[in-house]
């Protein structure tokens, strides 16, 4: 019996490039349900994703973990990948290369890493983090991607942090659970750098949700 894959897209604002995300999830044949969670956009995102074919559910809490939970409720499939919207040259093959292991191995959770320099709050925040509190942990190229996949059963048994914390928190709840994980390389993607505000805020939630799973 074939498997089906849900695909998940937080989307706050991304007119511009939400329907090039949708149209190459489309292009996956054992893609059957594209749900675009519109996060309070103020812009066309929710009129572009109907038109290109997607199914939009509203999220009226702000916040990636709000509308990747609000997603989830969502799927009619076990299998789930997440996108992130803003990314504007995935692979034409993006949802196979993320879907094969658990389609094909029976992998619970997927981790991407991808050619582009680590991001500074990588660097500077996550990595030395985790090394300190954390030694023992399998090291990530990738630990604050936010394109993965797993099962909706994975999914439902961790914790949502509700801002820019929830990719970390995924991957400790992950290994937390001892899931089978495998972290796959999607090619080269680019995305819009943030300023200094955005960069303190990020640094602070990534680092609430690593402490928080490190005292427990």
């Amino acid at each position: 019996m074939k498997e089906y894959v849900t695909v998940i897209i937080p989307a706050f604002n991304e007119e511009n490039n939400i329907g090039n995300v949708i149209t190459k999830s489309k292009k996956c044949e054992h893609v059957n349900e594209i749900i675009v969670v519109n996060n309070l956009s103020t812009d066309n995102t929710e009129k572009v994703a109907v038109e290109v074919g997607a199914k939009v559910i509203n999220c009226n809490k702000q916040g990636k973990g709000y509308a990747m939970e609000e997603g989830i409720k969502y799927a009619k499939n076990n299998i789930i990948v997440f996108l992130d919207a803003d990314i504007p040259d995935y692979k034409e093959e993006i949802i196979e290369i993320m879907a094969e292991p658990i389609l094909k191995r029976n992998v619970q959770f997927v981790k991407s890493n991808f050619d582009r320099e680590n991001g500074r709050v990588t660097n500077l925040v996550a990595r030395p983090l985790l090394k300190l509190l954390m030694p023992d942990i399998q090291e990530f190229s990738q630990p604050l991607s936010g394109m993965i996949a797993g099962t909706k059963e994975a999914f439902e048994n961790i914790e949502f942090e509700k801002d820019y914390g929830v990719d970390i928190g995924i991957l400790l709840d992950m290994l937390k659970k001892k899931v089978s994980i495998e972290e796959v390389y999607i090619g080269s993607i680019r995305n819009v750098s943030k300023d200094w505000r955005a960069l303190e805020k990020m640094s602070t939630e990534v680092m609430k949700a690593i402490l928080k799973r490190a005292n427990k």
